[in-house]
């Protein structure tokens, strides 16, 4: 029997209720409906093309706004920028909302799609336009325009196919208002053909993660040990596998197919601090495959912040570094075997493989870095990346950086340009003594398959800028970077004031010395920072925090960290907001902080502007997070609230949280400061170091099926007298 559906008088649909023997219930997430904040009404008519004839009983409604996504089809969730914006207003839609705003050039959708083949697929895209007249938008692939879409008049919401060449993995499907378009269109939902879901917490990565305590070995197990500066509580789950000597090995049994690895591994340093290097014998079926040459240059510091690197300071932490190489082909099932040919320790923590794709060919529109005078291994190509930069901007071409390994002795300056290289495992631009990086300076930067390995082998004092970031700048409107791999970097990206409408997705992040991401408007002209998201990235070993925003100067404001894995920072958070309006930490996996750190922190600490807006973190798992500051002889809760230079009123909603394995306190909430109008809803903290929950503040805040458990020194510690608004469904505290 069908019905019609109507939401505040307007009718959305006819929906279809199967026969039933019974009562039954009825209705699915792709029956979602937008419904505003307050009072809704809701109907279900029997209109003139509905059969009817069928007993309602009850209505029950969920709050699912911002579904997140999972490889459907909905546009709203995409990056939207330029002026485009979610809508409601026009009938018919299909989950929250559409798309709209593709009135001016630069506005733009960018979705992420899981596709789980690369070749042709077919999109269909479900489109509204009511102008009387067909309509174009520009459409394109991780980045490379494909073309222009045609979008004929209709009556109501349409559909339009298109095929576009996509490789195996993640996958970036744009629609933008280029010059030459016409735009005025809305559009709703993107259905792609041989799509899969993507991860429903944390980022959509290629490879698959193997933790040598769960490998086969006759090492020496090491942990579970959260003490700071030693090597297990530096380990991706607190346990990692130590091969003291020749013959000692770890074995892997490959449950999906690989061409390369990627080793977590820790060695000793030498008594300059200036590191040791050590072979890695890589092995199948008894025989050895190659040596995987290893290195402690990148790591071990000493003494306190910022660490230097002087052994003679004692204290010595930040143990890991990571090496990579590519292997032949083998199956699933193959157990490849990493062992110790010498008399060097060798500590293995995990290994990622996947199977590398072949090396992308130079897109059309290019310029070659190589015509310039850039040759790979061959010293300096500074110089030639100026030239090439300055040729492709003012051409409108792509710069084209080819397999090979580039090397930068300063940073460059860019603006309205594209960089691409022939993938992540074959195109290397390589900094050498601390120096090298890429600056934005303007508007339209693109970066994208390439490995940025930097030479950065200490932290800066604070004050002094001896080393570079990798990716810094003003990237003013219309910035994409993706599929970029940064190591070795003092900060792997940090975008600064002006920065509006950059989209940061599907890039790896490791070994830095100082934060892994930041937004922040602390450098440049003080101006804010605006619509920007970093999605689908995954972030290991940080030197400060993984992923930030710091509101110094200025707000940064209707930011996201999205679908993203952040891990194992050695000092600070795995996500943290300093201030700042209407800012997003959503749908992350966060875990295994070290010194001084949260899984999730909320701040007024580091001078940052007042909090406004609306702060939200939803739908986060933060494990086995916080840390202690030895300086302050005080701990941090796996999520924290730090009103530190001033006090946090304005709106908070913290949902759909899983709190597991805090090493101090689950939700901590610190100093001496009002916190008010936060909201706890469906909030999970399971198995503490402490309290579950441990408030330090005066102020206020509504707790809405919160619940605590395993708490070791009790469910909650309530020392000035906050007053706790409970709702239902709260326990164990």
């Amino acid at each position: 029997m069908t019905l019609s559906l109507y939401v505040a008088g307007t009718r959305l649909r006819q929906v279809t209720l199967p026969a039933t023997a019974n009562w039954d219930t009825w209705g699915t997430a792709s029956e979602a409906v937008a419904l505003v904040a307050g009072s809704n009404t809701i109907a279900y008519r029997f209109d003139t093309t509905d059969s009817g004839n069928v007993n309602v009983d009850s209505l029950t409604v969920s709050d699912a706004t911002e579904p997140p996504p999972s490889g459907g089809p909905a546009l709203e969730n995409s990056f939207l920028s330029g002026g485009t914006t979610a809508g409601t207003s026009i009938a018919g839609y299909a989950g929250s909302g559409y798309v709209t705003g593709f009135t001016t050039v630069g506005a733009r959708a960018i979705r992420t799609v899981n596709v789980t083949a690369a070749g042709a697929a077919t999109t269909t895209l479900r489109y509204n336009n009511s102008s009387g007249s067909t309509k174009t938008l520009s459409t394109y692939a991780n980045g490379i325009k494909a073309g222009q879409i045609s979008l004929p008049a209709t009556s109501g919401w349409a559909t339009v196919q298109q095929s576009l060449t996509l490789r195996a993995g993640l996958n970036l499907i744009g629609y933008q208002y280029d010059s030459g378009d016409s735009g005025n269109v809305e559009l709703d939902d993107l259905a792609v053909a041989g799509s899969a879901s993507l991860a429903a917490r944390g980022a959509t990565v290629s490879y698959t993660e193997y933790e040598a305590e769960n490998a086969a070995t006759n090492g020496v197990q090491i942990g579970p040990d959260r003490t700071y500066r030693t090597v297990a509580s530096e380990s991706s789950g607190r346990r990692a596998v130590r091969l003291d000597n020749a013959g000692k090995y770890v074995d892997f049994t490959l449950t999906k197919p690989t061409n390369s690895i990627v080793v977590r591994y820790s060695i000793p340093d030498n008594a300059a601090g200036t590191g040791i290097t050590a072979p890695l014998g890589i092995y199948t079926g008894g025989s050895k495959v190659k040596d995987l040459s290893l290195t402690s240059a990148y790591s071990w510091v000493y003494g306190n912040y910022p660490f230097p690197n002087d052994p003679g300071l004692g204290g010595g932490h930040r143990f890991y570094d990571e090496a990579r190489t590519t292997l032949p082909s083998y199956a699933a099932g193959t157990v490849l075997r990493l062992q110790n040919d010498t008399s060097t320790p060798i500590t293995i923590d995990l290994i990622d493989t996947e199977v590398a794709a072949s090396a992308y060919t130079i897109p059309a529109n290019s310029v070659d870095l190589t015509s310039y005078g850039a040759v790979s291994g061959g010293g300096d190509d500074t110089a030639a990346f100026n030239s090439a930069i300055a040729a492709a901007k003012s051409a409108g071409k792509t710069l084209w950086i080819p397999a090979g390994t580039f090397d930068l002795t300063a940073r460059v300056n860019l603006d309205n340009v594209t960089i691409r290289g022939a993938g992540m495992w074959y195109s290397s631009v390589r900094g050498n003594a601390g120096r090298g990086g890429f600056f934005a300076t303007g508007n339209n930067v693109q970066l994208a398959d390439f490995t940025l390995a930097a030479d950065v082998r200490y932290r800066d004092p604070d004050g002094s800028v001896t080393t570079d970031s990798a990716i810094e700048g003003n990237f003013g409107t219309g910035s994409l970077i993706h599929n970029v791999w940064i190591e070795h970097s003092k900060t792997g990206i940090w975008a600064n004031s002006g920065t509006n409408g950059l989209y940061i997705v599907g890039v790896r992040v490791r070994d830095m010395f100082a934060d892994g991401l930041n937004l922040n408007t602390f450098s440049g002209d003080g101006s804010p920072v605006r619509n920007t998201r970093v999605d689908q990235s995954v972030f290991r070993n940080t030197g400060d925090d993984a992923m930030a925003m710091w509101s110094f100067n200025s707000a940064v404001s209707d930011c996201a960290f999205t679908f993203n894995t952040a891990t194992l920072p050695a000092l600070a958070n795995t996500a943290a907001i300093y201030g700042g309006a209407n800012n997003r930490i959503e749908d992350n996996l966060l875990s295994d902080t070290v010194y001084t750190a949260a899984g999730i922190t909320l701040s007024t600490w580091h001078s940052a502007q007042p909090f406004s807006g609306t702060t939200v973190v939803q739908r986060n798992t933060i494990t086995r997070a916080g840390g202690f500051n030895t300086d302050w002889n005080s701990s941090q809760g796996g999520l924290w609230i730090y009103a530190e230079a001033r006090e946090i009123t304005a709106p908070i909603l913290i949902k759909d949280v899983d709190i597991i394995d805090s090493t101090y306190q689950g939700i901590l909430m610190t100093w001496q400061k009002t916190v008010s109008n936060i909201t706890f809803d469906h909030v999970k903290v399971q198995n503490t170091g402490t309290y579950g929950i441990d408030v330090q503040v005066a102020g206020s805040g509504t707790f809405n099926y919160v619940t605590v458990s395993g708490a070791s020194s009790g469910g909650l510690n309530n020392t000035l007298g906050f007053t706790l608004n409970r709702g239902a469904g709260n326990s164990g505290f």
